[in-house]
């Protein structure tokens, strides 16, 4: 049984009162299930899916992109995106610690036979333009040639600037290549650098955004881009294993997430700032916040015992046993669950 067995949350079901792993971890509440209950479905590999077809086309159309494509995973949606860009032997530049490079198990290199160029990554997530323009191979029979540049928003919870973003994109575009961005976050993104969708949109040619983060769905992620790459990711899906049936109960999800949920992503970044403030007053060390995560290292390395106190709590984290504890806000979280994680953590330092 699990340990966290006949802890109620504030919607029930067994569940953790507050988990902060991550917000992967969030549920679709009541509206989303009436929306999926009354979804309209078809077979989506056929065209047929009127849902999906409708996310796929207006989630394009809001980011002022020609085509989008609906996948199971942030992972597989930014794989097909690379294959789609990128042929055997040729080249990705992406920063280090960047989940393509770091938490994606390799698939470009490994079922694409890419090669995976990895560059340093600036204390604000962004990549340097010069490492971009360093990076870049010269046409020499000898080198993997250069094609892609993959960059992330958010990074670690971090909201790179649109300055910033459009420097690397034009340094690679200076050198010939496309520009991809890792948006899964992208709607925190644009929550926390206070701008328009398509400001940030227009400055990659394509973007993978994942909608089972804080938008709360139970999975699913929407590459949009040029009509002819979107075509190429398509075919990738399919022999990825991607290409689902009635999919539109996913797809359903993920329309009644954007029309209602996107709004709410600045209150999980306010509850993220408070969260912080309270670690500060409590001098538990360093402490670092970024649209809606949080950073901070338990002194003495007591992650276990931290880990433990707040469980007893109904409060869930992912402690590890040393280094920074990455403790995330989401919409199942709310102004209740803060209170809980916050009483605990003030016994637990007091």
């Amino acid at each position: 049984m699990s340990q966290y067995a006949g802890m109620t949350r504030e919607q029930g079901d067994n569940q953790p009162i507050c988990d902060l792993r991550s917000d992967t971890v969030t549920r679709p509440d009541a509206g989303m299930m009436a929306a999926i209950a009354a979804a309209d479905l078809g077979d989506d590999v056929y065209g047929e899916d009127p849902q999906v077809n409708r996310l796929e086309s207006s989630l394009a159309e809001r980011l002022g992109k020609e085509a989008g494509l609906f996948l199971p995973t942030g992972t597989q949606s930014n794989l097909v995106g690379l294959l789609a860009h990128c042929g055997r032997g040729e080249e990705i530049l992406v920063g280090v610690a960047y989940h393509v490079n770091k938490y994606e198990a390799a698939g470009a290199s490994v079922l694409g036979g890419m090669a995976l160029c990895p560059l340093p990554i600036a204390e604000d997530g962004a990549l340097e333009a010069d490492a971009i323009k360093a990076a870049v191979k010269p046409d020499d029979s000898h080198m993997a040639v250069s094609r892609l540049l993959s960059l992330e928003n958010t990074h670690n919870g971090q909201a790179v600037s649109l300055a910033r973003t459009q420097a690397a994109a034009d340094a690679g575009r200076a050198a010939g290549l496309a520009v991809h961005l890792d948006g899964a976050r992208f709607f925190n993104a644009i929550a926390a650098l206070g701008c328009a969708e398509q400001d940030l949109a227009r400055i990659p040619d394509s973007i993978s955004i994942c909608l089972s983060k804080g938008l709360g769905t139970p999975a699913g992620s929407v590459l949009v881009g040029p009509a002819d790459l979107i075509a190429r990711a398509r075919r990738w899906r399919k022999m990825l294993g991607g290409g689902m049936r009635q999919s539109g109960l996913l797809a359903a999800a993920g329309l009644y997430a954007l029309e209602h949920n996107v709004d709410q992503l600045g209150e999980d970044h306010a509850r993220a700032e408070a969260l912080a403030a309270t670690l500060r007053q409590l001098g538990t060390g360093t402490v670092s916040q970024a649209s809606n995560m949080v950073y901070f290292t338990p002194e003495d390395g007591r992650h276990a015992a931290l880990q433990g106190h707040l469980a007893d709590s109904g409060v869930v984290i992912g402690a590890g046993d040393s280094g920074p504890i990455r403790l995330v806000l989401h919409r199942d979280v709310g102004d209740a669950g803060l209170d809980l994680a916050t009483e605990a953590l003030q016994r637990f330092y007091g």
